[in-house]
């Protein structure tokens, strides 16, 4: 039987992964009329596909600002909203082998400490005594950052998804949309296949498949899905307890500590855009390769299981986050090409304030989707 909808709401947020629930929270909490509709479960697109690293460690300011607030949000998230999320702040650690690298990581660590980020730069030896299965061939330095960490992203979007009902806020899953009603170049209403919801204000927080929201409205994000694989190991002996969440930058190979084994990943260089979600072994065989030399001791563990998800990739690697100049009242919130989970908390804030008039907690005017077509590309080096 299709869901119940509201005949009107205030808003309504498209997309029920991390950035539509801390949107409806952040929303409801302000006294604000939410509906948010997602078109299977909750947290069933990207989010629960997601490594969960949460981090602040990046070149551009925005995201170091976005991140930073995230962080304390996930620190407080026991509270505010409530709930565990299975926060482990062990740290980020960002492994270097070209002087190239290094260097951007120097300007990176400035930066990041002007903005109050406790990161640094080490030396191998360092780098391998915190992360004890790399093997320092060819390494030249690292980053870290010890607020740096993981969580669970399920429990993050059921606590932000609980936080909103109890605010007020009506969420129906298993409701797609299917069109958005624009009249004089202001939103009127929303329409999905149990009904039509009246309503002058739409946030898409569609993730990957936000640029079919955006055709609904005439509105181009350009955003792009792409594949992405994690692997999750077996029980891995003498597993240390403050493991960082390990990264190769050179490979993008990654690891950090999933119960008593590890989760892993790596980008493939071969992966066309599109929404394939089933298993591929084809990176398989280059992922080997580089697990045998940068971490050897892991190439002889197990796969237990793994996964594959999307990335929701933008041509510079920077989310675009504003509101519509040519339709009324529809804003966006996609393209976090990686880092939406991370950035979640922060953004809902914004698009609260957004919404409501107010001067964001954190500027993201560079972020609108304009910058595109003004030849004005905002792109973040520290992406894996």
């Amino acid at each position: 039987m299709p869901p119940e909808l509201p005949a009107r709401a205030e808003v309504v947020v498209i997309g029920g992964g991390v950035v539509g629930t801390s949107a409806a929270f952040h929303l409801a909490e302000a006294g604000v009329d939410v509906l948010l509709l997602e078109r299977d479960e909750l947290a069933s697109g990207s989010t629960s596909r997601a490594a969960g690293g949460v981090r602040a460690q990046f070149s551009d300011p925005v995201n170091i600002a976005l991140g930073q607030r995230s962080l304390a949000a996930f620190e407080r998230f026991a509270q505010r909203p409530g709930g565990e999320i299975d926060l482990k702040q062990c740290g980020y650690l960002f492994l270097l082998d070209s002087e190239d690298d290094v260097a951007d990581f120097q300007r990176g660590v400035a930066l990041q400490n002007e903005l109050g980020v406790p990161s640094r730069l080490l030396d191998v030896a360092e780098a391998c005594a915190m992360s004890p299965f790399v093997n320092s061939d060819g390494l030249l330095a690292a980053a870290f950052s010890p607020r740096d960490g993981h969580c669970t992203p399920e429990a993050v979007v059921a606590g932000y998804a609980a936080g909103a009902r109890a605010h007020g806020a009506v969420i129906r899953r298993h409701c797609p949309v299917t069109g958005i009603d624009v009249l004089d170049g202001a939103i009127t209403g929303v329409r999905t296949a149990s009904g039509v919801v009246r309503t002058e204000t739409v946030i898409c927080a569609a993730g990957a498949w936000s640029a079919a929201i955006g055709e609904l409205v005439g509105v181009t994000l350009p955003v792009r899905p792409l594949r992405r694989q994690v692997l999750v190991s077996e029980p891995v002996p003498d597993l240390p307890a403050d493991l960082p969440f390990t990264i190769d930058f050179g490979t993008t190979f990654y690891f950090h500590d999933e119960g008593d084994g590890l989760l892993m990943g790596m980008s493939d260089p071969d992966e066309e855009y599109g929404f394939r979600l089933e298993r591929s072994d084809a990176w398989l065989g280059r992922f080997s390769e580089v697990v045998a030399h940068r971490a050897p001791r892991l190439a002889e563990v197990g796969i237990a299981h793994g996964w594959a998800g999307l990335y929701e990739m933008t041509p510079d690697h920077n989310a675009v986050v504003g509101e519509s100049a040519a339709v009324s009242r529809f804003l966006y919130a996609t393209g976090f090409s990686g880092h939406g989970f991370l950035q979640g908390p922060a953004i809902g804030e914004v698009l609260r304030d957004l919404v409501l008039g107010h001067t964001p907690v954190v500027d993201v005017s560079a972020l609108d989707v304009a910058r595109f077509a003004d030849q004005r590309p905002r792109p973040e080096r520290n992406c894996v």
